[in-house]
């Protein structure tokens, strides 16, 4: 497996070798949050300058507009988040991704961990159903461009077609 000190590509040649290697970790494996944990390993790995990277599904057993902490990589974080609050809560109630350069700016942005400084959060939609967001931080602001948003929308799109 490579990591992000060990393989120098392009940009879009590291993804696509970071989404070719979830695919063989989630292949024939019908376990959701096995699944969830080894992608959020993936991009701990894989993706510089980030302070946290994981999973916020929607709660089943509760309320179906709340998302509640699934597998992560980083720092302890906030269990519960209702639907249209910050910016996982936003991208779940809007079903699209969210970029944000400056998680200060953002209204109504929830502060789990004080360094981060900017964030990418895109939902997890499989069969018409949303299933929850993939959140990233970073300690950088602007740290999330075009070319993170299109190819970690890809690697949740690899990772929905799995659920």
């Amino acid at each position: 497996m490579f990591t992000k000190s060990n393989y120098s590509g392009t940009r879009e040649e590291q993804y696509t070798l970071l989404i070719g290697q979830l695919e063989a970790l989630i292949h024939d494996e019908p376990n959701r949050v096995a699944n969830l944990a080894n992608a959020a390993a993936l991009l701990g790995q894989f993706l510089e300058n980030i302070n946290w990277a994981g999973f916020y599904v929607v709660d089943q057993q509760q309320d179906k507009n709340e998302l509640v902490l699934g597998p992560f990589q980083g720092l302890p974080a906030c269990v519960r988040i209702p639907f249209g609050k910050g910016v996982c809560g936003t991208s779940a109630e809007r079903r699209e991704t969210v970029v944000v350069a400056d998680v200060h700016a953002f209204p109504g942005h929830i502060a789990c961990d004080a360094a981060s400084q900017s964030e990418i959060v895109i939902p997890i939609v499989a069969g018409g159903e949303l299933i929850g967001v993939l959140d990233i931080d970073s300690p950088i602001l602007d740290r999330f461009d075009a070319v993170d948003q299109q190819f970690l929308e890809q690697f949740v799109q690899k990772l929905a077609a799995a659920m």
